[in-house]
């Protein structure tokens, strides 16, 4: 990629965020919501109610291993671009088979077809406003937040009030409804990755990426990979199960995702500031703190300090590792540096959804796994706070 920054910057970045819309606010996390539903009409158990997530995880590995291969030969641009219109035929095809074998395969094809544009698009993302640091901070952050925060407050606008009002055997109309709006979405994301590419790009560095220099923010990664999925996937089934209303887990989500839009601008100064792992590890905790807090305090206030402590955090993670990979590292390096962050992320994620799930059959209380999930986030952020910034040379 070169410096010179597109014609409409800020639309070109909009539809990279709403990229992020589709491969995470709706191929990742509209399954949380869903999930209720899915789990008590199919008489699923924990285990495989997190082993769908778990199946999506997996696709994740398979894609980020896949990106890896090909960004330096197909070009970020049309990863990011072909991974968003397929990732969304997935999502609709999703709500075509209630069989868990058809479920598998789909959720397995939207990660690894969300990898790749999620992948991608960071590289995109953070080859904007390259003379401006803030600027470029910024646009990191808001590529991860914005575009996944309207996606979980889309959903959480729709899903819960939906299958409320339609029972729980509508829930295949859910999926079928979240392609349809990723399918409108999809033209300005094809435009954006599009007006990001390059015609001629230099040759390919052969330099490896330090993996022995950046161990703490790679357990850190990692540590995030296992643990922040388990809320997500399982919060709304944990309030479900307590008899909160609709009205309160809609709000919930709609407030978590608002939160999650609204993060970028919070955490844009510390991005700036710092090139080491602290900006991980700060936010890992956050996110621990967000995931214990249903728990201790099982009251709709307490459900609503979780969401926003949550999501000023959660998406921010990737954006701490895209802006220390940029600092850290030339140029010609991101996406393979971004591609090896992204595939620890998924392989540790893998573990999240099902493991949660085990617990959750195990003590007959999926808030355990909640309560796991935070003390694996805050292992992650002692970890993280230990990297020290690279040489870019």
């Amino acid at each position: 990629m070169q410096n010179a920054t597109p014609p409409k910057p800020w639309l070109v970045l909009l539809g990279l965020a709403l990229g992020v819309c589709v491969t995470n606010g709706f191929a990742r996390f509209a399954y949380g919501l869903i999930l209720p539903a899915m789990k008590s009409t199919q008489n699923w158990t924990y285990a495989e109610a997190g082993w769908l997530n778990t199946a999506n995880a997996l696709g994740y590995v398979l894609g980020s291993l896949f990106t890896m291969a090909l960004i330096r030969r197909v070009g970020a641009s049309r990863l990011f671009s072909a991974g968003v219109v397929l990732t969304a035929i997935c999502l609709f095809a999703t709500g075509l088979d209630a069989s868990l074998l058809a479920q598998s395969v789909w959720r397995i094809l939207a990660g690894v077809f969300g990898a790749g544009s999620f992948v991608a698009g960071g590289a995109l993302a953070a080859a904007l406003f390259q003379d401006d640091p803030k600027r470029n901070a910024l646009s990191i952050a808001f590529y991860f937040g914005g575009g996944g925060g309207l996606g979980i407050v889309l959903c959480g606008a729709a899903l819960p009030m939906m299958l409320d009002w339609l029972g729980p055997e509508a829930w295949p109309w859910s999926w079928i409804g979240i392609g349809l709006v990723s399918f409108a979405i999809c033209p300005l994301s094809i435009w954006a990755g599009e007006a990001m590419r390059v015609p001629s790009a230099p040759p390919p560095s052969r330099q490896p990426v330090p993996m022995r220099k950046m161990v703490g923010e790679i357990c850190g990664y990692a540590g995030f990979g296992l643990g922040y999925i388990v809320y997500l996937t399982f919060l709304a089934l944990w309030m479900q199960e307590r008899d909160y209303s609709a009205n309160l887990i809609a709000g919930t989500w709609v407030l978590l995702g608002v939160c999650i839009t609204l993060s970028p601008f919070a955490w844009r100064s510390v991005f700036a500031r710092f090139a080491n792992g602290v900006p991980l590890a700060m936010i890992l905790t956050g996110i621990a703190i967000g995931s214990a807090l249903p728990i201790f305090v099982p009251s709709a206030e307490g459900l609503m300090v979780s969401a926003v402590i949550f999501g000023l955090s959660v998406f921010m993670a990737p954006g701490a590792i895209t802006n220390f990979t940029r600092q850290n590292m030339p140029q010609d390096s991101w996406g393979a540096t971004i591609s090896m962050f992204t595939v620890v992320f998924a392989v540790s994620q893998t573990v999240g959804p099902i493991g949660a799930g085990l617990i959750g059959d195990r003590t007959g209380d999926i808030g355990d796994s909640l309560l796991t999930a935070s003390v694996l986030l805050m292992i992650g952020a002692v970890l993280a706070l230990t990297q020290r910034p690279l040489d870019r040379t």
